[in-house]
């Protein structure tokens, strides 16, 4: 899920971020936004995790899966990705996020679909959680997601797991939050949907990034703290080495 520097004519990978970005906000939000009545929090939670698994090992050998800007700064910050392919990655991001957005928002409009969240499934803090809360959960909820994915993904020895870690953390978190703040750990998750509901969403949007961008700073930090290889799984200095499975 880590890729490598990048060239910048790799077109391929920013395609993937986009189509990932799109797919994960419009399964999960649309959960959200068309069966959370009937299905609760556990539906929506699981949406969301069951739809970045099948992402991380679908578009993990190409993109790293980010599909979310605040592991994209995680694995900037880790030194896993150039720069200029972190704005590519933010970018496409956003704008996948947008069209997926849209969908949904097409869907409650003309397709005859009730929206059953009331907000498109934006994020917002007011009712069951004030400002400091959020920003606190936020900052919480997105260290430790960001933290699994770059610890998981620097373990070679368990790369055929490390979609299903990651998927599960992601489910862990929506289940604690959801009721809260609607859970955002993902600013792209929270912009597209803000920008068609407008209003509050709109105008709490800057919790859903900052606090989120500040959780995956975070866990960049700490990552390094808590890899350490087990000797029985150090490459052969003999052998050449590349990236790890599911890697790019």
């Amino acid at each position: 899920m880590l890729p490598t520097l990048e060239p910048m004519d790799d077109a391929r990978r920013y395609a993937a971020e986009f189509v990932g970005t799109l797919l994960l906000v419009f399964f999960g939000v649309g959960s959200a936004v068309f069966a959370q009545v009937q299905g609760g929090v556990v539906v929506v939670a699981l949406a969301f995790g069951f739809i970045l698994v099948g992402l991380v090992y679908t578009i993990g050998p190409l993109s790293g899966c980010h599909v979310n800007p605040a592991v994209t700064l995680g694995v900037l910050l880790s030194g896993k990705i150039s720069p200029v392919g972190a704005a590519a990655y933010w970018i496409t991001q956003f704008a996948g996020a947008t069209v997926a957005a849209l969908l949904i928002w097409g869907l409650t409009r003309w397709g005859g679909v009730a929206d059953q969240t009331g907000v498109l499934g934006t994020n917002g803090y007011g009712a069951h959680i004030n400002l400091g809360g959020t920003a606190v959960l936020e900052t919480v909820l997105s260290f430790l997601f960001v933290l699994v994915v770059l610890v998981v993904t620097s373990r070679a020895e368990h790369a055929g797991f490390a979609g299903l870690a990651i998927g599960l953390s992601l489910a862990a978190c929506l289940l604690v939050g959801l009721t809260l703040d609607g859970v955002s750990i993902n600013p792209a998750r929270s912009f597209g949907p803000a920008v068609f509901e407008g209003g509050t969403a709109l105008r709490q949007l800057w919790v859903f990034v900052v606090f989120p961008l500040l959780g995956g700073a975070l866990a960049a930090l700490a990552a390094p703290l808590v890899v350490r290889r087990d000797p029985r799984y150090r490459a052969d200095p003999e052998k050449p080495t590349g990236p790890a499975p599911g890697t790019a």
